[in-house]
């Protein structure tokens, strides 16, 4: 049985006779937080005062939305909490969509905003917002705090909240009182929350009748999703994988946790997933869920999904069971203790017919594109792998450079890719990636972006340049929104309403913007420009001019069956 490990909670120190802003910074410090993303503001000014001779770094964000995504990439990428910080009214509602973002996708983050004085909520104050009104469906829990005694313990509560379970999206709310205000003593710390459950001992009874009906399998297919990442499990399930020989295929959000060099990875599934990974999903007997909640991307027509299929679901969050597609086997609980559980109970298998079938859908369906004189986007990130070792932490925006990403790139390990998956959410590649560069500034990392992606929060690459964070931002230029586009071109008729995207000069922007800039137009000159944009010691913006009307395949359209994938001219 796995030990139950106890999180050791770091005290404050004594604060008797302390400001608000005084306890919010030293509960910051006890929480172990070392970076902070966010923009002042009058609501806030006392927690900057502080913050002034703090040793937490402040990284100072454009706008706010691009501060709760760096939070978002920071916290992707490490595994630790992001935290982001603004001032009330517009500035914490420009918080709503890096929230939302963090929510769809399990990211523990505490978003911190200012408040107007607590006499004055409800009076239509200057800068007033019900922030809390606001976020509360966007949100894992959200507080308003209006009394200095309650800060310390709700500061903790909040970290406590996003980090634990299900991950997800905290915010706190603070009225200028509250922070503006001095402790009479010492403030109670300690977590009040009884009716928040975050473990669920794993049902033995389950984890062998999981194991058995794997051992019994002739077909069967790991299907994982980012709660594995999530949950530390990646060498469990790879050693489920190797020991019983089932082949893994993964969601957007759970790519790296197979090595997609590994004969039995299948690399992503769903609308544009492989064909090899869509058509073992609808051939297997067993289908093993881990982390992952069935998704309409990924099961295309949930009528004709996985037909054949007996399935196991293990899910942190007893809500995901059932709930999109009926599962015969459920477990709920933390995917790595389950799997090592299950890992005793399931024997070594020889299941070479499966897998001569897979390797015959691998030869005859690989991903393809063309080579042309046009610099291909797939090519590019193709070559952009091998160049960096597969090794580097990659972010994107959303549309068809996020699919060219997860399908090329070739993810070896966890917390490699961070990309809005269940929002889809435009912008969010070029701030993610400066927190993740913050969190991680020894690695290479990438925004692999699209035009119409980056140019909503490309300000932000100030932010890299002044904080020297070496991000290299790679934008496909295709000169329209891609995968709009794309959509229009196969199901309206080629009518191209809105999609035209002429971009400006992004490398002279980059420079003014006091980052490298460079462009590439020709195959030619492609990777010599990666080269030179990788040995480059600063934050590179590579403008890249690619075939303007290259489509993403495979694709599953709407309303089909994962059988009914689409290959595209190159089939």
């Amino acid at each position: 049985m796995t030990a139950k490990r106890k999180r050791k909670q770091a005290g404050p120190g004594t604060l008797a006779g302390a400001t608000g802003a005084e306890v919010f910074e030293a509960m910051l410090r006890a929480e172990g937080v070392e970076t902070l993303f966010g923009f002042p503001g009058g609501a806030v000014l006392p927690i900057f005062d502080v913050l002034y001779k703090s040793p937490i770094r402040f990284v100072r964000s454009r706008h706010e939305q691009g501060a709760v995504h760096m939070a978002d990439g920071y916290a992707r990428s490490t595994g630790r909490v992001g935290v982001a910080l603004a001032t009330s009214g517009p500035g914490a509602t420009n918080l709503v969509t890096g929230l939302a973002t963090a929510n769809m996708d399990s990211v523990p983050l505490v978003a911190f905003t200012g408040q107007v004085k607590s006499f004055l909520i409800g009076n239509d104050a200057f800068q007033e917002a019900d922030v809390t009104g606001i976020t509360r469906p966007i949100t894992k829990h959200n507080y308003l705090v209006k009394r200095v005694e309650d800060l310390g313990r709700i500061v903790r509560e909040a970290f406590h909240v996003a980090r634990t379970g299900r991950p997800g999206p905290v915010l706190v709310d603070i009225a200028v009182d509250a922070t503006v205000g001095t402790l009479a003593g010492e403030p109670d710390v300690e977590p009040n929350l009884p009716g928040y459950r975050t473990r669920w001992e794993p049902n033995m009874k389950q984890v062998k009748a999981a194991a058995e009906a794997i051992n019994a399998a002739e077909r069967p297919v790991l299907y994982v999703g980012g709660g594995v990442v999530i949950a530390g499990a990646t060498d469990a399930l790879r050693a489920l994988s190797e020991t019983a020989q089932i082949p893994v295929t993964t969601t957007l959000l759970g790519l790296g946790t197979m090595d997609e060099s590994s004969p039995l990875a299948l690399q992503m599934l769903g609308m544009h997933g492989t064909a090899t990974a869509n058509y073992a999903v609808q051939e297997c007997d067993l289908l093993i869920a881990v982390g992952a909640r069935f998704d309409d991307r990924v099961t295309g027509d949930i009528e004709t999904f996985a037909p054949h299929a007996k399935i196991i679901h293990i899910d942190i969050d007893p809500a995901s069971i059932s709930k999109n597609v009926d599962v015969d086997i459920p477990l709920v609980g933390d995917a790595k203790e389950i799997l090592e559980r299950m890992n005793e109970y399931v024997r070594p298998q020889d299941r070479a017919a499966w897998g001569e079938r897979i390797a015959d859908w691998k030869q005859r369906y690989p991903l393809r594109y063309e080579t042309d004189g046009d610099v291909r986007p797939q090519e590019l990130i193709e070559r952009l792998g091998e160049l960096t070792d597969h090794d580097a932490i990659v972010a994107t925006g959303v549309g068809q450079h996020q699919m060219w990403a997860a399908q090329f790139y070739g993810w070896r390990r966890p917390r490699q890719i961070l990309t809005s998956g269940g929002l889809g959410t435009m912008g969010f590649g070029c701030p993610s990636a400066i927190g993740a560069q913050a969190g991680n500034p020894d690695k290479t990392v990438i925004d692999i972006d699209g035009d119409g992606s980056f140019t909503m929060t490309m300000v932000e690459v100030i932010t890299a340049a002044q904080n020297n964070l070496p991000v290299k931002f790679v934008v496909l230029d295709n000169t329209y929104l891609g995968m709009v586009r794309q959509w229009q071109e196969m199901f309206y008729g080629r009518r191209y309403s809105g999609v035209d995207h002429v971009c400006p000069d992004f490398a002279a922007i980059a420079e003014g913007f006091g980052a490298k800039g460079m462009t590439v137009a020709s195959r030619d000159a492609m990777d010599e420009a990666l080269r030179a944009m990788l040995a480059h010691d600063g934050p590179v913006v590579l403008h890249v001019k690619v075939s303007p009307e290259e489509n993403v395949y495979p694709m599953v359209a709407p309303g089909k069956g994962l059988h009914e994938v689409d290959l595209g001219k190159l089939a």
